[in-house]
């Protein structure tokens, strides 16, 4: 290119070699996105390897409540013989009562929690009032006490009352070692939904408890269901309590009543892993219905 008589030179870049920069963004491109895949590829196997890890103790529960009483010492990973009368003879062995029992033991301290707890949860995140740190502190506190440790004082405590072998006992106990926890998820839900919706219900008319019902309950759902899943999971399978405080068969949850294929000198362990199938199985299909605004619940308050 000429201009004023002199001559300016002008540099341009060989056409060939622009495809090579262009190859070269494209490798490193490739490899940034090869990396977070390979990333999740290793987290999702590590995933995998943990979830087997917890499932086999469960698989090989399964497989000895299959087997038959001979091919018990069987070095065999699967049975030679599926023996299925070993769950279905469960029925008729008397512990199907032990197994109504468990229900409404469950059920009813998961009911009277969750009238105690709601009230309490929703006055404590909504009212800055005395004390309301020194509240949610031994709320936390008395969860760290465990039933072995004062079973001695309830099993004396019932007994004056005449409430020994008793299933309001047992509602009552689970309830009350429940009650803490779900004060304390309940709380943080209820403290992560914004006023200013309940205050809008009340320009539209609604009092307190309609506000709650109808707006403030059914987006608390979460929690809700998730202090409902906790307090019924450690009620069904609570133990030492229940040994304690039951003296007739009839009257015991469904795991002290397996207690009783444990003998002084055989223990009948297809018998025994049947019925921990078969106790094992509610709470698992009610955890797989809701597991997922049990993420939601135990999560709430987290962010801010």
């Amino acid at each position: 290119m000429e201009q004023g008589g002199g001559v300016m030179a002008v540099k341009t870049m060989p056409a060939q070699a622009q495809p090579h920069h262009h190859h070269a963004r494209a490798r490193r491109g490739g490899v940034a996105r090869a990396m977070p895949r390979l990333k999740t590829v290793l987290i999702a196997a590590t995933a995998y390897v943990v979830a087997l890890l917890f499932l086999f103790p469960y698989v090989v529960m399964l497989l000895t409540s299959l087997r038959s009483q001979e091919s018990l010492r069987d070095v065999t990973f699967w049975p030679d013989e599926w023996v299925w009368s070993n769950l279905t003879d469960f029925w008729g062995s008397g512990l199907a009562g032990n197994l109504w029992v468990t229900i409404k033991v469950a059920a009813g301290s998961t009911v009277l929690v969750l009238l105690v707890a709601l009230p309490a949860a929703y006055y404590a995140a909504r009212h800055n009032f005395r004390g309301r740190n020194a509240f949610l502190i031994l709320v936390l506190i008395t969860q760290m006490f465990q039933p072995t440790a004062m079973v001695v004082g309830i099993y004396r405590e019932f007994f004056q009352f005449g409430l020994v072998d008793s299933i309001w006992a047992l509602i009552l106990v689970n309830a009350g070692f429940n009650l803490a926890f779900a004060v304390w998820i309940l709380t943080a839900y209820f403290s992560s939904i914004p006023r200013e919706l309940e205050e809008a219900a009340f320009i539209d008319g609604n009092g307190r408890f309609g506000a709650l019902f109808r707006i403030t309950l059914p987006l608390a759902m979460p929690g809700v269901i998730t202090a409902l899943i906790f307090t019924f999971i450690a009620a069904w399978n609570e133990f030492v309590v229940a040994l304690t405080l039951t003296t007739t068969t009839a009257n015991q949850p469904l795991p002290v009543a397996l207690n009783s294929f444990i003998g002084q000198y055989q223990v009948d362990w297809q018998n025994l892993f049947a019925g921990s199938v078969i106790a094992t199985i509610p709470v698992i299909i009610l955890f797989a219905l809701i597991e997922r605004k049990v993420v939601g619940g135990l999560t709430a308050g987290s962010i801010k």
